[in-house]
């Protein structure tokens, strides 16, 4: 089975504008997160997929692969549906995300080892929730499983909602996990899923995810231990080089 690891980068950003160029001790946001990739042991081979020249030139610049795609594309998910095109050999594709400077190769490797179960289509991961504040976010997506690790629904609100105790006891009384941001689909169901309407549940929370679910479609789960790193502002970032030894990610 052959696996490529596609990495979407847009250049425009509303709370941080070309963000996958700003440097981060000596290299740019997206080549970090290229070379963290590459050291994954279950990636075939690792592409950055943009609409802009200027993150291509750069990917191109430091040697890295890069594909350039349309400008019109909605998602990172129709994004990376794009990039498959390139890759006819390839079985699965795992869409990383191109803000996550610091990505950990295992949660990569976690994610690809879903696919080794023939039945998997599509795949994601998880983390137990541990801090009360971070449950009651609406800016980290929470999601319940079933018995087999698959995704029953994801939401921005806390779920379940536990009626006989108070929401700041609920971590002491059931387990919550939030969504880590990473997707592997087989190449099949990544045509598929481009080719749905935005449904209505998707529409009300804002999460690409669940058109997959309302159609139909599984979506398998890892849990990881591994906290992710996401720059989604310049605050973030200074938040993240306080917390992070650079000499750890040459």
């Amino acid at each position: 089975m052959k696996i490529t690891g596609i990495i979407p980068a847009r250049y425009a950003s509303t709370r941080f504008p070309g963000k996958p160029l700003i440097d981060i001790g000596g290299k740019s946001m997206i080549r970090r997160v290229y070379e963290q990739a590459l050291k994954s042991k279950l990636l075939s081979e690792v592409v950055v997929s943009t609409d802009d020249q200027r993150i291509y030139d750069h990917v191109s610049g430091f040697g890295g692969s890069v594909q350039m795609t349309s400008a019109t594309h909605q998602s990172g998910t129709d994004r990376c549906a794009e990039t498959a095109l390139y890759y006819e050999d390839s079985d699965v594709f795992v869409n990383i995300q191109g803000d996550e400077p610091f990505i950990d190769p295992k949660q990569i490797d976690l994610l690809c080892s879903c696919f080794s179960e023939p039945q998997v289509d599509l795949a994601t991961l998880i983390k137990k929730i541990t801090d009360i504040e971070e449950l009651r976010s609406p800016n980290s997506p929470k999601v319940i499983i079933n018995n087999k690790d698959e995704a029953i629904y994801f939401s921005r609100t806390p779920i379940p909602f536990l009626r006989d105790h108070k929401q700041d006891t609920w971590l002491q009384y059931q387990s919550y996990y939030k969504h880590i941001g990473i997707y592997g689909y087989r190449r099949e169901a990544l045509n598929a899923i481009t080719k749905l309407r935005v449904s209505s549940l998707e529409s009300a929370e804002a999460l690409e995810q669940l058109r997959w679910i309302e159609n139909g479609y599984t979506i398998k789960v890892a849990v990881t231990t591994i906290e992710s790193i996401a720059i989604d502002t310049p605050s973030d970032l200074s938040k993240a080089l306080s917390q992070i030894d650079l000499a750890l990610f040459k």
